[in-house]
């Protein structure tokens, strides 16, 4: 760009804005709101620009405004989890690992678990006992900056759906190909703990679980259709047979 001096004006172009921070604009970190909750996660944009997304503990709801009301399950974001009361002395305490131990020239040893990790005071959980286990991983992940979702064929990177209505007086809706692909995948880890679960039961009997098992198969042979959004095999879903369609 000339500014009219000759010199030409190099500007270099601000970084697209994170969807959290951009989400949480106009927030005041004391609003107890899901924009403000570790759970809540934006995932799409509305037509009018407003961020939306699920909660994570209750999915349940369906995508929620960041200005929504919190409920009792609100977890502030950057908040530690508040450390448990003092021990009860008359309960058994849980047995330490030593873990593996390396003896040195001399005779002396070191243990490496007790070497490296200092001693770390009992924390409360509360309500994330509630969580499934592929819902911890999520969040551990998105801590640590890390995807949740498998990688997605080279060919529909920054691709969209698109949603298009009959009528032509109706607004048509566009959705990213990675936000399917997430949704996809939330759907086959909810299977595999129901699969889980199932196996595991004792109430059940040997031909239950086999039934049971049948339409969880099904499901996952239904879900073949999204095979092409995966870009490794590995990742994708088999059906009966062992056949992807």
């Amino acid at each position: 760009m000339n500014d009219g001096s000759g010199e030409q004006d190099e500007r270099i172009p601000e970084a697209p804005a994170d969807p959290v921070t951009e989400a949480r604009a106009g927030l005041s970190p004391t609003d107890k709101v899901c924009g403000n909750c570790l759970i809540w996660r934006p995932n799409r944009q509305e037509a009018s620009g407003r961020w939306v997304g699920p909660c994570r503990l209750m999915p349940g709801r369906g995508d929620l405004a960041p200005t929504s009301a919190s409920c009792e399950r609100f977890l502030p974001r950057g908040s530690r989890i508040p450390s448990a009361p003092p021990p009860d002395p008359t309960r058994r305490r849980s047995r330490t690992i030593a873990g593996p131990t390396i003896r040195k020239a001399g005779g002396a040893s070191v243990n490496l678990f007790r070497a490296s990790r200092p001693a770390e005071p009992d924390v409360e959980l509360g309500d994330l006992l509630d969580m499934t286990r592929n819902e911890l991983i999520e969040i551990i992940r998105d801590a640590l900056g890390e995807g949740d979702a498998p990688p997605l064929a080279n060919k529909w990177e920054g691709g969209s759906i698109v949603l298009k209505p009959a009528s032509s007086e109706l607004q048509e809706r566009e959705i990213p190909i990675d936000s399917l692909l997430r949704k996809v995948v939330m759907i086959r880890d909810r299977l595999r703990v129901l699969e889980a679960k199932l196996n595991a039961s004792a109430k059940l009997t040997d031909g239950e679980k086999v039934e049971f098992q049948s339409y969880i198969t099904k499901c996952y042979g239904s879900l073949t259709t999204f095979n092409l959004l995966f870009r490794d095999k590995e990742d994708q879903f088999v059906g009966e047979k062992g056949k992807d369609t």
